[in-house]
């Protein structure tokens, strides 16, 4: 089976897996909005706010793109990020995981050299 064929299991298992990060993400990105709003003391701290919410909105939207020629990318940089573990992809082919944790592995050796992991999403 190709690496870029998901089977109906493995889009199970994708699925599963992307849906429990993004809503990790999202409640962690409420629980970081909620902290803000209580430490804001002057209106001022209202537009710092937006500003932020709105960066966030943007990397999360770009992070999570539930596209089958993107999945393997995405899962490399939530894999990396901590957002999904292995246990999460269990499933997947041996070949998606090999590459998934490949690409995380390299990437997370040129972040260590300097290089921006923004690149991954590129």
């Amino acid at each position: 089976m190709s690496i870029d064929h998901w089977s109906d299991k493995e889009k199970k298992i994708a699925r599963r897996a992307f849906d429990a990060a993004l809503q990790r993400e999202r409640a962690a990105l409420l629980d970081e909005f909620k902290q803000k709003a209580t430490g804001a003391r002057e209106f001022s701290d209202l537009w710092e706010i937006e500003d932020y919410l709105k960066k966030k909105r943007h990397e999360i939207d770009a992070m999570y793109d539930y596209r089958y020629s993107r999945l393997r990318m995405v899962f490399t940089f939530l894999l990396a990020q901590g957002r999904v573990t292995d246990d999460d992809l269990v499933g997947l082919s041996e070949d998606k995981l090999a590459a998934i944790r490949a690409l995380r592995d390299d990437n997370l050796k040129r972040e260590r050299d300097g290089s921006s992991q923004d690149q991954l999403l590129a």
